[in-house]
């Protein structure tokens, strides 16, 4: 008999052969078409062109995978694998331009040779990507290469499975059916239509051992341990493919990822998404942004600074408390815009017409202008250029026993914008439903985070996020 032990080492991490192959070919082709360039240009291979091959070697392959060309081409339409792959080649682009300021690495008799790689590499890789696609998808249509899949309980997962599954035909999967024989199927406030049950769990059991089905997905929920346990046993008994697939959706994941600690499988359920390379990516853009809006700002921040201190008594900035990263305290620094600096245990938000706020203080509120000394705190690591904007301490300890999850804002540093900001949830939060909303899409954000969607906020708070009605 197996021990837990045994079988616990006995789990380890899905190897993809296939993906290390694709990423081999990649590089490949971005090596021959250089080399077949210079070649019928009858140009003799020098070190800059070497610096040339490497550095777009290996930024392809760190911005595909940050990109996550390679997850799986199965469950990734044509479209998106496309869109990868010329993200991630004009990131290299971005990369051998940007040494090339710093040392001379593109010749000015080598530049047309460069530009013409430039552009034929990201169409190679994408013929061959989509070439490839095709023909698997054409051997899937001709029914080769294809697998029968079941699904063992009827539960909202499995719904969900079942929707992937039909939607995505590149995954070459022909769905069976659902098995289930408990009497009730409800997944909480989720009722299973009972027409897409085709047969018990003696049926599939079955099927299995006939060779009908070659996959099973098990989506019973978490609470069926011995059920499952069951199951498992009874299809020892066949060929058939065993997946089980956790109930997660009991639970309000986090930057949700699957580990393991010496081969015992870890699932984080809350966890930032900012650990390894993409810490490193998320904190390189924001200390290269902010000392690039830092020199652009630089007079406009003198003047405003100077007029604040003509038109009222008081210092310029206004340094408040809020809460940062894992929920500690850091000072915030604004521009001042009110006759007050309240940083007590109640602070009052700003509201239209609020007398508090200065003539010159309410232009500054309305642009978010009293924001730009924000870029300072983001050099010294305690915001970053885009996150859930920072609420001040007196306001997270009372809206955190009234909002769910609230807390779970602070699993990343604050932003100067945010995605909640974006979406119209900016200014006064004078009510529980507009906090709650602005939650909802700070934990969107955390959930969905890349380094475009923060691109994407930045310049969406260009035009339309820096001015509103609702800043006071």
């Amino acid at each position: 008999m197996v021990s837990s032990s045994q079988s616990i080492r006995a789990i380890r991490t899905h190897s993809n052969k296939l993906t290390v192959l694709v990423r081999l070919l990649d590089i490949v082709v971005i090596g021959l078409t250089l080399w077949s360039i210079l070649d019928l240009a009858t140009v003799e291979w020098d070190n800059k062109h070497t610096w040339w091959l490497l550095l777009s070697v290996v930024g392809f392959g760190v911005f595909a995978s940050f990109n996550e060309l390679y997850r799986g081409s199965r469950a990734m339409s044509t479209l998106t694998e496309v869109k990868l792959i010329a993200v991630s080649w004009v990131c290299v682009i971005l990369v051998l331009i940007s040494v090339d300021e710093v040392y001379l690495l593109i010749d000015p008799i080598y530049k047309q040779y460069f530009w013409l790689w430039n552009l034929s590499v990201p169409i190679e890789i994408i013929s061959w990507h989509v070439i490839v696609r095709s023909v698997a998808n054409l051997i899937r249509k001709m029914g080769k290469n294809k697998h029968r899949a079941a699904i063992v309980g009827g539960t909202m997962l499995g719904a969900e499975l079942e929707k992937i599954f039909l939607e995505e035909d590149t995954m070459g999967i022909d769905f069976v059916g659902f098995f289930d024989d408990r009497h009730r199927l409800d997944d909480g406030e989720y009722h299973f239509d009972l027409s897409k049950i085709v047969g018990d769990i003696e049926q599939v059991i079955r099927l299995a051992k006939e060779g009908a089905v070659d996959i099973i997905y098990i989506t019973l929920p978490l609470r069926a341990e011995i059920r499952i346990k069951n199951i498992v046993e009874q299809l020892a008994d066949s060929t058939v493919s065993v997946h089980y697939v956790p109930d997660l959706f009991v639970f309000d994941m986090l930057s949700a990822s699957v580990n393991n600690i010496k081969g015992i499988p870890v699932i984080s359920i809350h966890d930032t998404p900012f650990y390894g390379v993409d810490g490193v990516m998320k904190r390189m853009f924001d200390i290269v942004f902010s000392i690039v809006i830092l020199i652009v700002i630089a007079i406009p921040m003198l003047i405003i600074g100077l007029s604040i201190r003509l038109t009222s008594p008081g210092p310029v900035l206004f340094k408040q408390r809020r809460y940062g990263f894992r929920g500690e305290e850091i000072i915030v620094w604004k521009f001042r815009s009110m006759t007050v600096s309240e940083d007590a245990g109640n602070v009052v938000q700003a509201k239209k017409n609020d007398p508090r706020v200065t003539r010159l203080g309410a232009f500054l509120r309305r642009t978010s202008l009293d924001e730009l000394p924000q870029f300072f705190n983001v050099l010294q690591g305690r915001m970053s250029v885009v996150g859930p904007r920072p609420h001040a301490v007196a306001h997270n300890e009372f809206y955190r026993g009234q909002v769910k999850g609230y807390m779970l804002r602070h699993k990343v540093k604050p932003g100067i914008t945010g995605f909640a900001q974006i979406n119209g949830y900016r200014g006064e939060t004078d009510s529980l439903d507009k906090m709650e909303g602005r939650i909802r899409y700070d934990l969107n954000y955390i959930r969905n985070w890349s380094l475009w969607l923060d691109i994407k906020i930045v310049l969406l708070t260009i035009f339309k996020g820096f001015t509103g009605t609702k800043a006071y």
